[in-house]
């Protein structure tokens, strides 16, 4: 793994760490940022809270913040607005960039992009909350088969997202998900277990990480499971090594088809009849919770919390920038 973890804490400035904001997952934030915060000062960064729903964000160039560490997710913080408005600032930050953001924060968006270059994703149909018809949605029970999920495509931790194992069902999962978002994202199911792979870098030099298999109890990896139980299953080193490095080129496939930079984190299922890999998504401001996947991972892989959550940072960029600036 060519990451170079040489870093100098002092050269990176005043680093504001983003948290909490005004999405669904604002919950999440708090406790991500909160860990984050936590290691960069260990580390001897000059580092600090920021909340996005408290503070207008030109105050960022106010009190003189040179970099932002990016611990938002979902709207307003993984889409690309905080990255717009930062771009604005002049004031680099990590992750993506403003179109990586926006196209991945949007599920149906990036599996077309996937299909376009020959990547698997399960098969989907879109509706929209305003025109569920009978004739549409019996179209997608005949279309996707039982069971099946529906999604808001633009949420993240598994909100608004239901399992239909029957017809009787689809109402309730569409008004669910249709609480979030106008477009529904009613997607096929994969049979087999729910797996993870986070990457670090950008282009050619991207790498990924070791995979996780997730087995939650009764097969519901949802918010509750994600990030206040104890009872998930986190499984590393569990695949053939064939299968691992198949699944990590997929994953770097689809972090690239995206144009992500600086760290992703990339879910997929992994369909039991032929072991075949089929990606559901790109998180591109992933958890950094006590819970969450890419620490896991990270420490899989020898890479320490701090250690991770410094080389991010000193990797905040501008869309703007050269693939090498700093600064």
């Amino acid at each position: 793994m060519n990451l170079d973890f040489s870093i100098d804490p002092q050269s990176l400035g005043k680093v504001a760490v983003l948290m909490g904001g005004s999405s669904a997952e604002r919950e999440v934030s708090l406790m991500s940022g909160a860990g984050v915060l936590q290691a960069l000062r260990s580390t001897g960064v000059d580092a600090h809270a920021f909340d996005p729903a408290s503070q207008p964000l030109h105050l960022l160039k106010q009190q003189g913040f040179v970099r932002c560490f990016i611990a938002l997710h979902g709207r307003h913080g993984e889409d690309g607005t905080v990255q717009g408005a930062l771009e604005l600032l002049g004031i680099p930050y990590t992750g993506s960039g403003v179109m990586a953001s926006s196209v991945a924060i949007d599920k149906i968006t990036t599996k077309r992009l996937w299909r376009a270059d020959g990547l698997s994703t399960p098969r989907w149909l879109q509706l929209d909350r305003d025109q569920l018809s009978t004739d549409l949605v019996d179209r997608a029970v005949a279309e996707l088969g039982l069971p099946l999920f529906v999604k808001p495509p633009h949420e993240g931790s598994s909100i608004g997202i239901s399992k239909v194992s029957n017809s009787s069902e689809m109402q309730a999962a569409l008004t669910s998900a249709a609480q979030f978002d106008r477009s529904l994202l009613c997607e096929e199911f994969i049979d087999g277990p729910e797996l993870t792979c986070p990457v670090l870098g950008e282009g050619a030099d991207a790498v990924a990480l070791p995979v996780i298999r997730i087995e939650a109890e009764g097969g519901n990896y949802d918010y509750q499971n994600k990030y206040f139980t104890d009872t998930t299953r986190y499984l590393i080193g569990v695949l053939s090594k064939a299968q691992e490095l198949e699944i990590q080129a997929l994953v770097l496939a689809a972090y690239r088809s995206l144009g992500c930079r600086g760290w992703g984190r990339a879910d997929l299922m992994l369909r039991n009849r032929d072991g075949k890999p089929f990606l559901l998504e790109m998180n591109t401001s992933p958890g950094m919770t006590s819970h969450s996947l890419v620490p896991m991972s990270a420490r899989a892989a020898g890479i320490s919390y701090e250690q991770l959550c410094l080389w991010l940072i000193a990797q905040a960029k501008l869309d703007s920038m050269p693939l090498t600036g700093k600064d």
